[in-house]
């Protein structure tokens, strides 16, 4: 139930967020100015059409109009809008460290050049460093309903730009799209110096998470809510430290669980598990990443030790380096004792 001791908490805290799609920030209001200004046409007669849409059954359910949504972005600025828009959100949550992914697939197919979304991303995100002191690490996602092929192609794209490119990422459908569809261009990243990380065990079975681990040679896993149905695969995750980037509100509008009280985040602090809180795609799910703490922490009675846990494990599991993570990690102590 609310708490609002527990709300200001909840507030004041540093945190990072891991687990944030830029495409998926782009809110109803943003998708009609874009579309309107670049031209392009859309379904929807109203902001409020599109937000009744944002009704999904299940992850395809979202993909389907997240891909149509993607649709107006067209040039750098739309993406240095759709970014800074949301470091806005992020920094009015107490958002210290983002690392965000983007989907250069959703926009290479459609035409629009792999520099124009990486430069409009990257310029907003040394924008939102140097105004708002929220440093970054960037993901480049290969979607895994497309071939190894493709995400081959890809990462030969983002070649001249690694400098710029922190990590690569696996999004999109993942049922029937096992890690191990894409073993050798992981492996490659893995050459390039790049971190790596995938979604696994959103609805994906136990399986995927330990081939995201033992085939991908994952850093993070992405949601890895099903992991907790195998319990050798916990073992190993709470072993080798592994961070998991829960997204709980995206959880329950994707029916992931039927409830926030399902929510797989108590039982994985207690397993041990570094879970994290995050937002995931919070235009379409409801909340930026306060609101998806408050969420959570309502629905299971979260402690103070709890919340200030999980915000730790985000700076922790984070790709920042040692120094920066104790410097982040001392402010939040700090700051919880307030």
């Amino acid at each position: 139930m609310p708490n609002p001791d527990r709300d200001a908490l909840i507030a004041r805290l540093p945190k990072a967020e891991l687990h944030l799609h830029i495409e998926g920030s782009l809110e109803p209001e943003m998708l009609f100015a874009l579309a309107g200004r670049n031209g392009v046409a859309i379904p929807f007669a109203s902001v409020e059409e599109v937000r009744a849409a944002y009704s999904f059954s299940n992850l395809q359910d979202f993909l389907d109009i997240y891909y149509q949504g993607m649709a107006v972005l067209q040039t750098e600025q739309d993406f240095f809008d759709l970014t800074w828009a949301y470091l806005e959100r992020a920094a009015a949550d107490h958002v210290r460290h983002v690392e965000i992914f983007f989907d250069p697939q959703g926009h290479t197919e459609r035409g629009v050049a792999f520099e124009t979304a990486l430069s409009g991303i990257e310029r907003a995100l040394k924008a939102g460093e140097a105004g708002m002191g929220i440093t970054y690490r960037l993901i480049m996602c290969f979607l895994r309903h497309l071939s190894e092929a493709e995400a081959e192609a890809t990462l030969d794209q983002a070649l001249p730009h690694l400098d710029r490119i922190h990590g690569v990422g696996l999004d999109s459908s993942e049922v029937g799209h096992p890690p191990s569809k894409f073993q050798r261009v992981f492996a490659r990243a893995r050459e390039l110096g790049l971190h790596v990380t995938a979604h696994a065990g959103e609805e994906g079975p136990p399986e995927y998470v330990r081939e995201a681990l033992d085939l991908l040679q994952v850093e993070r896993i992405d949601h890895g809510n099903r992991a907790l149905e195998d319990p050798a695969l916990v073992h190993h995750l709470a072993r080798d430290g592994v961070t998991l980037t829960v997204c709980p509100l995206s959880n329950l509008r994707l029916c992931v669980i039927d409830r926030l009280e399902d929510s797989p985040v108590r039982r994985m602090l207690d397993l041990g598990l570094k879970a994290t809180i995050n937002s995931d795609d919070p235009a379409y799910f409801g909340g930026y990443i306060n609101a998806n703490f408050r969420a959570v922490a309502d629905a299971l009675d979260l402690s103070v030790a709890e919340i200030v846990q999980l915000a730790e494990n985000s700076f922790a599991g984070s790709f920042l380096t040692d120094a920066d993570k104790a410097r982040h990690i001392a402010d939040l102590r700090a700051a919880a004792a307030l």
